[in-house]
């Protein structure tokens, strides 16, 4: 590995880490963050969502921007936005300033995970490629792995500002190395980035969500509610009618004609808003109403992440041999399983009895759907579309955990107690159980593996 990829790397691993690590750090922020600035369970949804909305919109813009601008220039933009945004929701004074910053925020990470993936493209070829991206994977999944630990630590014994302030470090450092790099960047002349798409996006999930999220505040037959609701729902209608006129979409239709994609995507869909439902929910309950401390809530998920990395790469060779369609069926419905042995959680949670059982199970259901899940959706893609591909999976993810979560304030129906608790669990576990019906029913094995 020469200078020049080395740094290329720890760039991408560490604009991405501080991407990873924000993502899974937050929830067990919530808390926190709501007794000092105040608001109760919409605005903890909003807190995350303003996020998700930005960067499920813009993620797929990513790559025209950068072929438009440059990889360079587009990763030291998200960099710096997401740094600045960081350090002003450290010292925001209120909670409607946080929720407007995490939408700056969701901007700018939507610029650092493509862009650093895409700079590893460049720089690497063949097998170096394939370890270069193996170290990135595994850079990343640590990060998933230490941010519920550290924002426990962080809120329990120092304070939940310094969540988000320490974002700064690695950012500094990453621009630094950008600096020591001085690659030169490579533009497309001809490229064009889909700002219409971009726009409809942003309003088709941004009015829908609103009107999730507040309707337990105005009611449903509310204008305040109803409009956005109908304005989102033709904004998605036209916003995938302009997919299929413009010259260059950020959302390449065409690729849903592969049936493995489509029906993956679909899967994916259901899998994912569930397991944002469940990370934003249950970190919540365990502190709010069973008395948790925010490590210990925080650490509750943590063999789930280590299973993750564990079992990841054992159950992508199971299925290159198998095929993903089994996986892709009993992972889903172990991890439903799993969220039903939550069920026995109340007001008093032994962790051992009441929640470990529970856990092992979707760790042990999720590690073995998320590489199969993959390696269906992108397994049928032309390699010169992978990317896109990737790209177009990584945002169906984005936008189902940000309508999973919207929907928890329709499951609750007011307060966070033991029964609106529980109805959320079933819900979860109803949609971890429809991804894998979906795959069994609509997932094809490729011709060469061997059937089980």
């Amino acid at each position: 590995m020469t200078r020049e990829q080395r740094l290329v790397l720890a760039i991408a691993v560490l604009a991405s880490f501080v991407a990873f690590l924000d993502g899974s750090v937050i929830n067990v922020a919530l808390p926190a963050m709501s007794e000092e600035l105040g608001g109760g369970l919409s605005t903890q949804q909003w807190i995350v969502d303003a996020y998700l909305i930005t960067l499920g919109s813009l993620i797929l813009l990513a790559g025209s921007l950068s072929d438009v601008f440059g990889r360079i220039v587009v990763l030291r933009a998200g960099l710096i936005g997401f740094g600045v945004a960081s350090l002003a929701i450290a010292v925001a004074p209120s909670v409607e300033l946080v929720i407007v910053l995490r939408g700056v925020q969701g901007i700018a990470g939507a610029l650092l995970v493509p862009s650093s993936l895409a700079i590893i493209l460049s720089a690497f070829r063949n097998g170096a490629q394939a370890r270069a991206i193996g170290s990135w994977t595994a850079w990343t999944s640590a990060a998933f792995l230490a941010g519920p630990f550290l924002g426990g630590v962080f809120v329990q014994f120092l304070n939940w500002r310094l969540v988000f302030a320490i974002n700064v470090l690695p950012i500094a450092v990453t621009l630094w190395l950008l600096f020591i790099l001085r690659q030169r960047d490579e533009r497309k002349p001809d490229a064009r980035v889909d700002i219409p798409g971009a726009i409809l996006g942003i309003v088709g999930l941004g009015g829908p969500v609103f009107a999730l999220i507040e309707q337990q505040n105005f009611g449903w037959g509310s204008p305040v509610i109803l409009l956005p609701m109908i304005i989102g729902v033709l904004s998605l209608i036209a916003f995938v009618w302009w997919q299929s006129k413009a010259k260059a979409p950020m959302l390449p239709l065409g690729l849903f004609r592969i049936r493995n994609f489509s029906v993956g995507n679909v899967s994916t869909a259901f899998v994912y808003s569930a397991l944002s439902i469940s990370g934003f929910i249950v970190v919540i309950f365990l502190q709010q109403v069973a008395g948790f401390t925010p490590t210990l809530a925080a650490l509750a998920f943590i063999p789930v992440s280590i299973a993750n990395v564990a079992l990841s790469r054992f159950f992508g060779g199971l299925s290159a041999r198998f095929g993903p369609r089994i996986f892709m069926t009993v992972g889903p419905i172990l991890a439903g399983i799993g969220h039903l042995l939550f069920l026995s959680m109340g007001e008093s949670v032994n962790y051992f009895t009441d929640v470990l059982p529970g856990v092992l199970v979707f760790s042990l259901g999720i590690s073995m759907t998320v590489a199969p899940l993959t390696a269906a959706i992108l397994g049928d893609v032309p390699s010169s579309e992978a990317g896109i591909g990737s790209a177009v999976n990584n945002a169906v993810a984005r936008v189902a955990g940000l309508i999973g979560i919207a929907m928890i304030g329709v499951v609750i129906m007011g307060q966070l107690d033991v029964p609106s608790f529980h109805r959320v669990l079933i819900v979860t576990a109803a949609l971890l159980f429809a991804g894998g019906l979906i795959s069994l029913a609509g997932i094809r094995n490729p011709a060469h593996v061997t059937q089980v």
